[in-house]
């Protein structure tokens, strides 16, 4: 069954909406989402992510560069993101359409590769230490 990656990125919008909101509420709405994401076993994994305590690498340059972040427009980071392993992009769609606390804010959608998109390079070596890694649970 395929996966799907469901980022989350918000807005200004998005921010005023949330901040309106008291904190508990908020997590009492996106726990009872990751619950029926569980319960419907679908859900692979899923994080949100701090909006400070990150840092960017920039590989432009003959050197990478290492500067504090995130940075960009508010509309090109994400706060978080589900991996859903469901039938079909529709289902993740249907999923992500139930996600709460979306007023505002955007949700991008993204099927995860797995070995049919590598099908011409099955024998190569990494591809099968992969496999293996993926098997023992190391990945």
């Amino acid at each position: 069954m395929p996966k799907y990656m469901l980022i989350m990125r918000p807005t200004p919008e998005a921010e005023l909406f949330a901040g309106e909101l008291p904190f508990e509420e908020i997590i009492n709405q996106v726990g009872a989402f990751n619950e029926q994401l569980v319960n419907a076993g679908v859900l692979v994994a899923g994080e949100g992510l701090a909006p400070n305590d990150s840092v960017v690498i920039d590989h432009t340059g003959e050197k990478p560069i290492v500067t504090d972040g995130p940075y960009g427009e508010v509309h090109e980071l994400f706060n978080g993101f589900y991996i859903l392993e469901v039938s079909s992009r529709e289902e993740a769609v249907e999923w992500a359409l139930r996600m709460p606390l979306t007023k505002g804010s955007k949700t991008e959608i993204r099927r995860v590769t797995d070995e049919s998109d590598f099908a011409d390079f099955a024998d190569n070596e990494y591809l099968q230490k992969e496999k293996g890694w993926r098997e023992q649970g190391s990945m």
